[in-house]
């Protein structure tokens, strides 16, 4: 009998025959027959060598088919009288066929994607190890610089050696990093003591990119001693060259980013090196090496241990007198926003020249937004600090830019100028209270003389305070009315020129009407 293999599906059936023979040998018999013919197994042969060795039953393929043969064939030379049924032979000639071309296109597919993925996984493996030459070899790079920066008597190769170390340092983060851990900031910072200005500025421009990005290494350049030996070269006897100075003012805008160096650098010395560099007196100095040293005593500051360095100086005065200058304007207003918040930075401010008229101007600057808020933050501080510098402000004007800037400014300058409108309102308050109260009052409740002439002396004098009082308020009515009427009619103009209609567009009598009659109930005066 053939083996039942996972092939031979139903190898063996059971055939019950009922011919005449049968019956006339008196016997109804069943008789064993296999369900394949020869051309079965040639099929089977051809399906096992067409699916070669890609498929995992391949090698069992071909051992089960050569023992199905073998057990045929001997079937065949037994019974070679006898023949299986004709439709039982097709219809399993037809299964096995099927069976086989499925499990051939399973194996083809799980064979192409094996080859895929061994595919991937040989090119990451090559991948990976050209990355890992290539770190290896930059890695062998830095270490060779930094080697030639720690030679003593080479003055020359140490001046090339920090050249590659900017250039290394520029752009990558993690060569900051590797470069620090080698220990290349020392020798940089020991290159400042060299004469020669071309080391000198590979060694300045090499420290500011390894600062780049990276604190840690801002604060290892201070503590190594930059600070100290950049102010001794700005200090020399020599006029330091404007190449190195320029370097310098850039190294003191990196390393003052970092909040525990700003108060190193400001009490070194370094403010009055940077105001110079702005102020430029002499016409050397390049835009860039400007707007760097702005940058550089802003972030100084910030730190309100340094507001007495500045003052020192004469920077605020300076401040104040280019202001107008609309390329740096914002940044100068956010320096004295910084210097505001001392009282003696506000006392500073107070009594510079023209201080409060200037910041007042700025308040009418419509198209600088951020100018506007940060001159109504210095105003805001200093109206609620001190009743002299509210009085200052009316004299210079300050109550009509208020309250255009309560309609027309930003959300940030509205919400300032409002509240420097509601110290000003307080102040004349208490103005009409402390003006009726010395006077009226005494006379009501007690009066010493109750003659006709002394009340009358009163009336008169609460009558001109409440005039006085009267006239201020009309006259901000009217202020505010006017900045109604323009902001309606330029209103007006916008939605005609959205709605396409012509340039003279005159507006009707009933809109007329609606502006003139206009209140301001919703301002905050």
């Amino acid at each position: 009998m053939a083996k039942c293999h996972h092939h031979n599906v139903g190898s063996l059936v059971l055939d019950h025959s009922p011919t005449s023979s049968a019956a006339a040998s008196g016997a109804g018999n069943f008789r064993l027959w296999t369900a394949f013919s020869a051309a079965s197994f040639r099929r089977k042969i051809f399906d096992a060598v067409s699916c070669g060795g890609s498929s995992r039953y391949g090698h069992h393929d071909l051992d089960d088919v050569a023992d199905d043969i073998s057990s045929t064939d001997t079937a065949v030379s037994a019974k070679s009288a006898l023949a299986p049924s004709p439709a039982l032979a097709a219809s399993s000639e037809g299964a096995t066929s099927a069976s086989s071309e499925q499990r051939c296109g399973k194996s083809a597919v799980r064979s192409v994607k094996s080859e895929r993925l061994s595919d991937l996984l040989s090119i990451a493996e090559v991948e990976s190890e050209a990355e890992t030459k290539k770190k290896v070899e930059a890695l062998e790079e830095l270490k060779r610089a930094v080697k030639e920066l720690q030679l003593e008597d080479e003055e020359e190769k140490r001046k090339e050696a920090a050249r590659q170390v900017r250039l290394l340092a520029k752009e990558d983060s993690g060569a900051r990093v590797t470069l620090a851990m080698l220990g290349a900031i020392p020798p940089l910072v020991g290159m400042l003591d060299f004469e020669d200005a071309d080391s000198q500025i590979a060694s300045l421009y090499s420290l500011l990119n390894l600062g780049i990005g990276n604190d840690e290494n801002k604060a290892a350049i201070v503590k190594a001693g930059a600070v100290h030996k950049m102010l001794t070269i700005i200090s020399s006897p020599n006029a330091p060259n404007p190449s190195v100075s320029e370097a310098i003012v850039a190294n003191f805008l990196g390393l003052s980013a970092l909040d525990s160096n700003k108060p190193i650098i400001g009490a070194s010395g370094a403010i009055p090196f940077l105001l110079g560099t702005l102020k430029d007196s002499d016409h050397k100095t390049s835009p860039q090496a400007k707007q760097d040293a702005l940058r550089a005593l802003y972030n100084l500051s910030i730190d309100p241990s340094n507001v007495t360095f500045i003052l020192e100086t004469d920077m605020v005065q300076y401040l104040l007198n280019v202001v107008g200058d609309m390329e740096v304007s914002e940044r100068i207003l956010s320096i004295l926003s910084n210097v505001v918040s001392t009282p003696e930075g506000r006392k500073e401010i107070s009594s510079a020249k023209d201080a409060f008229p200037i910041l007042v101007d700025v308040l009418n600057w419509t198209d600088s937004p951020g100018c506007q808020e940060k001159a109504s933050y210095i105003l805001m501080v200093m109206a609620h600090k001190s009743y002299g510098d509210r009085q200052a402000m009316i004299e210079a004007g300050v109550v009509f830019s208020l309250l255009e800037l309560t309609l027309l400014g930003s959300a940030l300058a509205q919400k300032r100028a409002s509240r420097i409108l509601e110290c000003l309102r307080i102040d004349k308050g208490k103005q009409v209270s402390e003006h009726y109260g010395g006077n009226l009052g005494p006379a009501v409740s007690a009066p010493i003389c109750g003659t006709s002439s002394s009340s009358a002396q009163v009336d008169n004098d609460t009558n001109e305070c409440l005039l006085e009082v009267e006239g201020m308020m009309s006259e901000e009515k009217k202020a505010v009315k006017q900045l109604v009427q323009q902001s309606l009619q330029n209103n007006m103009r916008r939605i005609a020129k959205r709605a396409n209609l012509p340039q003279d567009f005159a507006p009707s009598e009933h809109f007329k009407a609606l502006t003139a009659s206009s209140t301001s109930k919703s301002l905050p005066f």
